[in-house]
């Protein structure tokens, strides 16, 4: 199902008046990620600040809507966004770790995957990761999935 058709199954079912949603799917491991999102095991996510300022692109907005897509574009879940933070890398805390539903759920292994996963991301971009780099940090909750 395309994130067209499980969008419109969602508005319909709900009795929704036609309203914006973003469709994506997370970078790395979005078949895991996706799963994770809809079983509710992942309920967080945490993204570049300097991406969003070189991009010119908006934050993640309170209440917005986005349909997760799998490795193949196939939609998974429609999530709403709850919360949304921006602190320094450093400051990320274990309770946003856990909330991300990877690996172990640690701080340790969180700081672990996202600096090298933002190392990447940065470095592409001709930026530079620094623990003190702004992070956004999103929570949501998965409000559809088929």
């Amino acid at each position: 199902m395309s994130g067209k058709e499980l969008w419109e199954a969602f508005i319909m079912e709900n009795n929704f008046v036609e309203c914006h949603y973003e469709t994506w799917a997370f970078g790395v491991e979005a078949d895991l990620l996706a799963h994770l999102v809809a079983t509710g095991e992942k309920t967080a996510t945490a993204s570049a600040y300097p991406l969003y300022e070189l991009e010119n692109e908006p934050l993640p907005a309170i209440g917005a809507y986005s349909v997760i897509l799998d490795s193949k574009d196939n939609a998974v879940c429609i999530i709403q966004t709850k919360k949304v933070t921006i602190v320094p890398f450093y400051e990320v805390s274990a309770e946003h770790a856990y909330k991300e539903g990877e690996g172990d759920k640690s701080l340790d292994f969180w700081r672990e995957v996202h600096e090298k996963f933002f190392t990447e991301c940065l470095n592409e971009a001709g930026l530079k990761f620094t623990p003190a780099m702004k992070v956004v940090c999103e929570e949501f909750a998965v409000v559809y999935k088929q």
